[in-house]
């Protein structure tokens, strides 16, 4: 404990807040002797903070939870812009012996939070969402890389701007993503073709969906398909969030409002 308090106190003069990563009980009193506000980021807040900014995915690289911290703490003002925050988290061997320091004038927002906390769809779902993603990418079709394309949230608009390939399996049913009896069979269908359309709340809408908003002004990372394309396409036409898994690459990308927003390797998550 006296290692990290030496490290902080050297990193922390003159900063406005600290950001501590999934914190122990330990660390978190050591940090509040510091100047300056505690933000603890994590998936639960398990020390009960006062400034909590809560992960909706586990983050598995440094950057990437640094980043959403970074943009939670700015969206719910416990920081400003040009503010100067120092953020400390574990590096490899589990305890908290890594601390960045950065100036936010000089941060480029990602969307990452925005994605989660204020799309349309409710955040939970978007997790589960992803987590069926991420799954399907480690596991593909019997060995074998599977692509796919979730479009998530204002499922009625995004229904008028696509037409069937198929039948329907989910017409009339009340199955609902993070079920995992639900989950088995979005893995199975998924290696058809066609999105399958997720309501706010959850509940599957159709597989098998053609999208057909125009690719005109989308603009796309060179080397993805149309998957990525229709993606794209529909989160501008839409308020809905697209989360695609790359049969190329393997990848699961995010798309809101037109913009790839979200990148993560599941053979890493």
């Amino acid at each position: 404990m006296t290692e990290l308090r030496d490290l902080v106190d050297r990193l922390v003069a003159d900063i406005d807040a600290v950001f501590l990563f999934s914190p122990s009980s330990s660390d978190y009193e050591t940090l509040r002797e510091v100047d300056g506000t505690v933000v603890v980021v994590g998936p639960e807040n398990t020390v009960d903070a006062d400034e909590f900014v809560q992960l909706p995915i586990d983050f598995t690289d440094l950057e990437g939870r640094i980043r959403f911290g970074i943009e939670g703490a700015m969206e719910q003002e416990l920081i400003e812009e040009g503010d100067e925050v120092a953020c400390v988290s574990d590096f490899m061997n589990g305890t908290a012996n890594a601390v960045a320091r950065i100036q936010t004038n000089e941060f480029s927002p990602s969307g990452v939070y925005d994605l989660f906390v204020n799309s349309r769809a409710e955040p939970g779902v978007v997790r589960d969402v992803f987590e069926v993603a991420v799954e399907l990418g480690k596991k593909g079709q019997k060995g074998k890389p599977v692509g796919a394309l979730f479009v998530v949230g204002d499922a009625g608009k995004v229904m008028n701007k696509s037409r069937p390939l198929s039948y329907n399996p989910f017409e009339k049913s009340h199955v609902h993503v993070g079920d995992p009896i639900v989950n088995v069979m979005l893995k199975e269908f998924s290696r058809l073709d066609g999105a399958f359309v997720i309501s706010d709340a959850g509940k599957i809408v159709s597989a098998y969906r053609y999208l057909e908003p125009s690719a005109e002004g989308v603009d796309i990372p060179k080397g993805l398909g149309a998957r990525h394309m229709a993606g794209g396409a529909i989160t501008r036409d839409t308020n809905a969030t697209a989360i695609v898994l790359s049969e190329s690459d393997g990848l699961v990308r995010a798309f809101k409002g037109g913009e790839l927003v979200l990148e993560i390797d599941p053979e890493e998550y």
